[in-house]
């Protein structure tokens, strides 16, 4: 069944941070803005990759978490109302006879806007989904690939499988409020940061997080998508039941430019060339900013993506408000606008 169509002034792919920043530079121009993302959680590859990692050149943070700076980019931008549709990415963008853009996602929602702003990074990102029977059952009932709050996993039993840094990290970081924490890794050597893989062996030893090593995942056990154990099994067929709430499969993501290709944009190595003056790409109305974009003396930044953000907002207003003249305001003047 189609859905209904959704009206909105910008369409904003990706929910990053540059396209967070989106949000709010498009807030400050008083236009609205619906985010789309094939991830379940917003952040990007700052929540989903790594989370804890520090960040040492966004202008005022010496230092910052990747996680603490998108939940500040998050309340930066709530004052303007984002709709968000996540877990979904754009199969469909057309132009409309009234000269607005459809977007269509891969679960039917249905938005129309003025601009599409394309803040992907490196593409629409989608879990690496281990290959285990009935897992859709589970899926975002109790079988995630990222976390957003720890705190959602406090006092759970929860199955952590990898052994790179995600994994390694979320099992540190959740054997701090979990009641329990299994790492499953087919290998006894981990992928990890060294000091890091150092601290998960010495909570190894304590009754809070148990290291089963070397075992890969075999089966789920559960019902209406909770989990009640995780079965593991080593390659020579010896078999462990797990009592888990959450089973958090960290194999990575896979990216993709995905149906971005199809759209007609021009392109270089993967990239969108824009112009730089504007963030616009050859469609009208069609914007890209962050990692995604490109163009002579482009630096993958995410600085430069901020910057990119403000400057595509400033080129979108005319096309939401094409009789109203923007006047330039420094924030500080204005403050920001009540929506």
């Amino acid at each position: 069944m189609t859905q209904d169509i959704q009206t909105t002034d910008v369409a904003i792919i990706g929910a990053g941070p540059v396209g967070l920043f989106a949000v709010f530079e498009c807030g400050m121009l008083k236009m609205r803005c619906h985010v789309i993302d094939s991830l379940e959680g917003i952040g990007g590859q700052c929540t989903a990759l790594y989370p804890e990692k520090p960040i040492y050149d966004i202008p005022g943070y010496p230092c910052v978490h990747a996680a603490e700076l998108i939940d500040q980019l998050e309340i930066q931008a709530a004052p303007f109302d984002p709709v968000f549709h996540l877990d979904q990415q754009v199969d469909g963008l057309t132009r409309t006879e009234d000269g607005q853009w459809l977007l269509q996602t891969s679960k039917g929602t249905r938005i129309t806007a003025r601009a599409v702003v394309i803040a992907a990074g490196a593409g629409a990102f989608g879990p690496n989904r281990p290959p285990l029977e009935g897992l859709k059952d589970y899926e975002g009932k109790s079988v995630f690939y990222m976390v957003r709050r720890r705190e959602d996993m406090r006092d759970r039993r929860v199955v952590i499988a990898g052994g790179g840094d995600s994994a390694v990290d979320w099992a540190l970081s959740l054997a701090e409020v979990a009641e329990k924490v299994y790492v499953v890794h087919r290998r006894d050597r981990f992928r990890a940061a060294p000091e890091s893989v150092d601290r998960l062996h010495a909570l190894a030893e304590t009754d809070k997080l148990d290291l089963v090593v070397p075992y890969q995942l075999s089966g789920l056990e559960g019902s209406d998508g909770q989990l009640s154990a995780v079965r593991v099994s080593t390659l020579d067929g010896e078999e462990r039941v797990l009592e888990a709430d959450v089973l958090l499969p960290f194999y990575g993501l896979l990216p993709s430019l995905g149906p971005i290709a199809d759209w007609g944009l021009n392109a270089e190595r993967n990239h969108i060339l824009v112009d730089p003056a504007s963030s616009e790409t050859n469609h009208p109305g069609i914007f890209a900013i962050g990692d995604i974009s490109t163009y002579k003396g482009k630096l993958k930044l995410i600085l430069t993506g901020f910057s990119e953000a403000a400057m595509a907002a400033h080129a979108i207003h005319p096309l939401v408000y094409p009789d109203r003249e923007l006047h330039f305001e420094y924030s500080t003047s204005k403050g920001v606008p009540v929506s």
